[in-house]
């Protein structure tokens, strides 16, 4: 392991760590449509099990920003309140850092040069998380700008289905539809749906190679 490196999992994506994220926001346009909801789950290699496995996760509700659009079609399907007050949600800059500052520790964890976004469809979520880094004006935006992973993709591959729940049933993945659309509960699916894809690739077909971090 090079020096600086603290966990395998830097070497297995050229560097970059894999965070799943998930958003559930106001409608489908990131400039217009309020952010209401995020989390991020990384993935870390455990060498114990020898694999690829979901870390903790960082989520956070999020306060529609000044003059967002909040589509009652987007509310009506994933069940959010904007202005509940038991959301307990944070203004858009502080619920970022909620998530960006987490992220930058995992980096420095793994020895990772940048995280990567994986996700189910996931232009939808960084498209979400790019627009509102702009809004706030943070520049160190941990993820990559334009790379991602998409399970959707991956799950087509490894389990001839596209939609989260059926990619969840074929890899032997509790689903609970009740608990579906709540931004936690998808990411931390998502993340145990990549890992297996992940994992039955590097079991099966063996562990790439690689270049060292930072290569």
């Amino acid at each position: 392991m090079n020096a600086g490196v603290r966990n395998p999992i830097a070497t297995r994506f050229r560097g970059f760590l894999p965070v799943v994220v998930d958003v559930e926001t106001g409608g489908f346009d990131p400039q217009r449509d309020a952010l209401l909801e995020i989390a991020a789950v990384p993935v870390f290699y455990d060498e114990a099990q020898d694999a690829v496995c979901p870390g903790p996760h960082a989520h956070c509700h999020v306060e529609p920003f000044p003059g967002a659009n909040l589509d009652e079609r987007a509310l009506e399907f994933n069940g959010i309140d904007p202005h509940h007050p038991f959301r307990l949600a944070r203004p858009e800059a502080e619920a970022l850092e909620a998530i960006f500052g987490p992220v930058r520790q995992w980096l420095a964890e793994t020895g990772c040069s940048r995280a990567i976004l994986v996700g189910h469809n996931p232009f939808f979520d960084l498209g979400f998380v790019r627009a509102a880094a702009q809004r706030c004006r943070i520049k160190d935006n941990p993820f990559h700008a334009f790379s991602t992973f998409d399970t959707a993709t991956l799950g087509g591959l490894a389990f001839g289905q596209t939609v989260l729940a059926r990619i969840a049933e074929a890899a032997g993945i509790r689903w609970n539809e009740d608990q579906a659309h709540s931004a936690l509960y998808d990411a931390q699916r998502t993340a145990e749906i990549f890992c297996a894809i992940v994992n039955r690739w590097d079991r099966e077909l063996g562990r790439p190679p690689g270049p060292a971090a930072g290569d």
